[in-house]
């Protein structure tokens, strides 16, 4: 369930963009354990999402998803892109663009 609010959110995100970009790509496989998701806008903005279901059947089962979203700022013409794991420990982003905790 966690996999498909994130996707959603993201998936909003890169669409309601005020301007008026096409989509260039978009495919989606969806199996019982498994899905991948790929979107691709004229603006640059893009997303990419793959997932697993790992422990089935047990109750230790859980989401495993992998994915990034890269987006251009409309100001500076800057490419961002943040890659991310979501899973049991949580949702785990990396970007250059991202605040690092210090270290302890």
């Amino acid at each position: 369930m966690k996999f498909l609010i994130v996707f959603v959110a993201l998936f909003a995100m890169a669409v309601a963009r005020p301007n008026e970009a096409q989509v260039l790509k978009q495919d989606v496989d969806v199996a019982p354990d498994t899905w991948n998701a790929n979107l691709e806008l004229s603006d640059g903005t893009s997303v990419v999402q793959q997932g697993s279901l790992k422990n089935v059947g047990t109750e230790n089962e859980a989401a495993v998803v992998h994915g990034s979203f890269t987006w251009v700022d409309e100001k500076t013409g800057q490419q961002f892109t943040t890659t991310y794991v979501a899973d049991e420990n949580g949702y785990q982003p990396q970007g250059a663009h991202l605040p690092v905790a210090p270290v302890a």
